[in-house]
């Protein structure tokens, strides 16, 4: 699919510099202020905003030219790193520059974030290669997690962060070439003949009447801001624990990132979707494993090790379950159904970064994240035990398509 191929690109040049970006701003927080709740704060805000605004978001997505509204939110994305590397590299930035960009940047991907889920499914031109082409994205999101960190940690410790934030901007460049040199059939506008909060109830109740969907749903809401918030408390173990510098803190997540991207070949390999009831299971406690070994080790490779487990975990529980929901939902109602997805996955790590930094301040990292990776393990349990009511439900979506969802493989 060459439509797919440019996009495919594009985002591999583009997410390197949002990695770099992340990571730079974690370090600062982390620098300027020595504070695990300030982590969390600065956490939430840059996905609070998809929390709120990403289900309304995916009503327009279904109103409006996907592939122009991807272009504009990579072009407001890009200027809004370009703000972050002004303030940086005048040595002005302080903390309220980074939570009101990151809350910008937030609300910049509450529509970007349901658009790319629709709109992927538009640059694949061959059905049965919707599987592989998600699997594909995370791989790109993944190795971008890989590089990253690790090339940020040396352009902080050499240049400083505003040199990341700049980096990042200029990396847009390539993704808003490639979409500009699509070519894409004409989609004819979908006709409006309801309000768009009735479109809206519409969706939810689609969701999650249906109940692998809303199993998907649920899983991926719990795992996100339980499991997802180690992120934040990364910073703390560099610094605190290891006693480096943005080095160390590239490493360990590059680590991360490695667990990730194998996890995420693994099922660009796949070609079938058939036994991803047993893979999000598995990666969920995969990653509980993994958070529990880091929370408890103070060894740096078998650190190392641990997160490399807990990415790949997520990846393996994060990925299918948008595979099977791309594949369970309807054309029309997709777009709608992706931002809950996007709210479900992003938009609840918020309120998991700000428990668990708060949490963390008063308890400790150590039992903080060993409380966290328990959790884990008692939902990728529970939802195990519901795979054969969940292909029950299944079944007669999936016999139209000739699938099994969640028939062993």
């Amino acid at each position: 699919s060459r439509n797919y191929r440019l996009f495919f690109t594009g985002q591999i040049v583009s997410l390197v510099g949002s990695w770099m970006t992340t990571t730079a701003s974690l370090w600062l927080v982390y620098h300027l202020s020595s504070s695990a709740s300030l982590l969390g704060v600065v956490g939430c805000a840059s996905t609070i905003p998809i929390f709120f605004l990403a289900p309304f978001a995916g009503v327009w997505v279904e109103r409006v030219n996907r592939h122009r509204l991807l272009v504009a939110t990579q072009v407001f994305s890009m200027l809004q790193s370009f703000a972050l590397a002004a303030f940086a590299l005048t040595g002005t930035i302080g903390i309220p520059h980074l939570i009101i960009l990151s809350l910008v940047q937030g609300v910049i991907n509450a529509v970007d974030m349901p658009v790319r889920q629709a709109v992927v499914v538009e640059f694949v031109e061959r059905k049965e290669h919707l599987g592989n082409a998600i699997a594909l994205n995370s791989s790109l999101f993944n190795l971008a997690r890989l590089i990253g960190p690790a090339l940020a940690g040396f352009v902080i410790a050499g240049f400083g962060p505003g040199m990341c934030y700049l980096v990042d901007g200029l990396t847009y460049v390539a993704v808003i070439v490639a979409l500009l040199a699509m070519r894409l059939p004409e989609r004819p506008a979908r006709a409006v003949t309801q309000h768009p909060l009735i479109e809206l109830r519409q969706g939810f109740h689609y969701a999650f009447s249906f109940a692998p969907i809303r199993a998907l749903i649920v899983l991926v809401a719990a795992i996100s801001a339980i499991g997802f918030s180690y992120t934040v408390l990364t910073p703390i173990f560099a610094k605190d624990v290891f006693h480096g510098d943005a080095r160390m803190l590239g490493y360990l997540m590059a680590a991360s990132g490695i667990g990730a991207l194998s996890a995420a070949l693994y099922l660009s390999s796949r070609t079938t979707i058939r036994g991803l009831g047993k893979v999000i299971a598995f990666g969920g406690a995969a990653m509980g494993v993994g958070l529990i070994g880091f929370a408890w080790s103070r060894w740096l490779p078998l650190s190392l090790a641990c997160l490399t487990l807990t990415g790949m975990g997520g990846v393996l529980l994060m990925a299918s379950s948008n595979t099977l929901v791309q594949t369970l939902v309807d054309d029309d109602k997709r777009g709608r159904v992706m931002s809950i997805f996007a709210m479900a996955f992003t938009g609840t790590m918020p309120i998991g970064n700000l428990l668990v930094g708060f949490i963390a301040e008063q308890l400790g990292t150590m039992v903080t994240l060993m409380a966290c990776g328990v959790i884990c393990i008692v939902i990728a349990g529970l939802f195990f035990r519901s795979i054969p009511k969940l292909r029950a439900a299944a079944a007669p979506t999936f016999a139209k398509l000739d699938t099994a969802v969640f028939e062993p493989i």
